[in-house]
């Protein structure tokens, strides 16, 4: 069995989100786009152009394929993509990335893209300090976490140790 491939629907903008989420995040590549033709003249906002129905493409190796499939489905927030951040730097420059022009904001480290997905921006330590052993911890880090938008590695760090920091 071949890997499982994740498709996503779009609205006439695949190759535009293909463009971006391969710039985004490394180890990202393009791949074939149909011949088949999509015609998405006079779709709200758009110029009149076409557009390839299907793209494959990888975001830091994981296939994926997006369809111009058409105004019928928008993506919800049942579904998301979680991105595992080394450190504060990573966590700031996907969570601003994914955000601008027309990304939202959402609470605990969860975002929206312009393009309507759904992404959770995830310090490492996030992950180590919620597998711990010790219940207070991990309720302290919950506490912490569950105030901000964009995840704060120094804050919950300091909820972590039980200190009080208010940054």
């Amino acid at each position: 069995m071949k890997p499982l491939v994740t498709c996503l629907w779009f609205d006439g903008t695949a190759s535009e989100a293909v463009r971006f989420y391969t710039g985004l995040f490394a180890n990202s590549t393009s791949g074939a786009a149909s011949a088949v033709a999509a015609d998405h003249a006079g779709v709200a906002g758009q110029s009149e152009q076409e557009e390839p129905l299907v793209i494959n493409f990888t975001i830091n190796g994981q296939a994926f394929q997006a369809l111009n499939g058409g105004p019928h489905y928008k993506p919800t927030p049942a579904t998301s993509f979680v991105v595992s951040c080394k450190d504060q730097e990573e966590v700031d420059y996907y969570w601003d990335a994914l955000t601008a022009d027309g990304g939202e904001e959402s609470m605990c480290g969860w975002l929206t893209d312009k393009y309507g997905f759904s992404w959770q921006i995830v310090p490492e330590r996030l992950e180590e300090l919620m597998t711990t052993s010790d219940a207070e911890t991990q309720q302290r880090v919950v506490d912490a976490f569950m105030k901000m938008r964009k995840l704060d590695i120094a804050v919950i760090e300091a909820a972590a140790t039980g200190s009080n920091s208010n940054s």
